[in-house]
């Protein structure tokens, strides 16, 4: 069917299984990332500026899978075209805010292994608060944008994938979209060249090849992989389609993007061994033995 979700207040009982599907995993984003926020706030030891960037981030999906629970709300109880207007800019806020999150977090460790005798020190826990900053206003302007006046309700037909985005509006996003994960491909290239140095170094000095930079450079590619994955196939369907096409192939793009939120804690913060830290200890009162043997490496990434 090609029927948009504003047009459903004639049929208030039949419910889209696929708003199902986004409200669900809404909420467990929201779960999820919420758990993250905790352990960071109540952990005074995780400020260095990896931890404030991870903290960002899993506000920005926190909001993204609150704004998905709202959009449902809306959708379904509240359909006024104030509370579309609302709902939407909050998903664009959230969800760019977690993107260009996920960029900072590429550049912080592009320059902790580039400047790696410089680069811990208050200046640069300074300069990390501030790139935050800038993030958040970037992405509460482009949700305010459509509230404002830069949305397709007077004129449907230059509506995007996304009603009530317009077409330009959605094409501006992906493309820029698409620019920011060019640099992250560039940025993790750089990476691991020079991870990979710093093995070979490693390795002339001791005749072996370090086992946990091969790991690294396998982690950093699954990393880019799976935000291609969840991505890329939203980004190119906003270029090229508009509001004519049928919904279920928004649903379908949009699902798997909303998915990288779901991810993104997993990636970013769960694997971390000094948020597994303050979680077992949240959890237990304690520190599983096998922990305190693990040295950090410059790889760990």
């Amino acid at each position: 069917s090609s029927h948009h979700p504003s047009v459903r207040d004639c049929r208030p009982m039949t419910v889209s299984p696929w708003d199902i599907a986004l409200c669900v995993t809404g909420t467990l984003i929201s779960c999820e990332n919420a758990i993250v926020i905790a352990v960071l706030f109540y952990t005074p030891t995780l400020r260095a500026p990896m931890y404030i960037l991870i903290g960002s981030l899993a506000l920005a999906d926190t909001l993204a899978g609150l704004g998905l629970i709202l959009n449902f709300i809306f959708t379904y109880m509240l359909n006024t075209e104030f509370v579309t207007l609302i709902s939407v800019g909050l998903l664009i806020s959230a969800f760019s805010a977690s993107v260009l999150n996920i960029l900072a977090i590429t550049v912080d460790r592009y320059l902790s292994l580039y400047n790696a005798l410089t680069y811990h020190t208050e200046r640069a826990v300074t300069f990390t608060y501030v790139i935050v900053a800038l993030i958040w206003l970037v992405c509460v302007v482009l949700g305010s944008l459509p509230l404002l006046g830069w949305n397709c309700l007077r004129d449907e037909a230059s509506c995007s994938v996304c009603r009530p985005v317009t077409k330009n509006n959605a094409v501006a996003l992906a493309v820029t979209f698409l620019l920011v994960f060019a640099l992250m491909m560039q940025l993790y290239f750089l990476i691991c060249k020079i991870a990979l140095r710093h093995a070979q170094q490693i390795a002339v000095q001791h005749h072996f090849v370090s086992i946990s930079t091969t790991k690294g450079v396998s982690t950093l590619s699954a990393i880019l992989c799976t935000f291609a994955v969840c991505w890329i196939p939203f980004a190119m369907y906003s270029i090229v389609a508009d509001s004519s096409y049928p919904i279920i192939y928004t649903y379908a793009t949009v699902l798997p993007a909303t998915c990288n939120s779901v991810i993104n804690p997993i990636i970013y913060a769960f694997r971390n061994p000094d948020i597994q830290k303050s979680l077992w200890l949240a959890c237990c009162g304690c520190i599983p033995t096998n922990f305190s043997l693990r040295p950090r490496t410059s790889s760990d990434v």
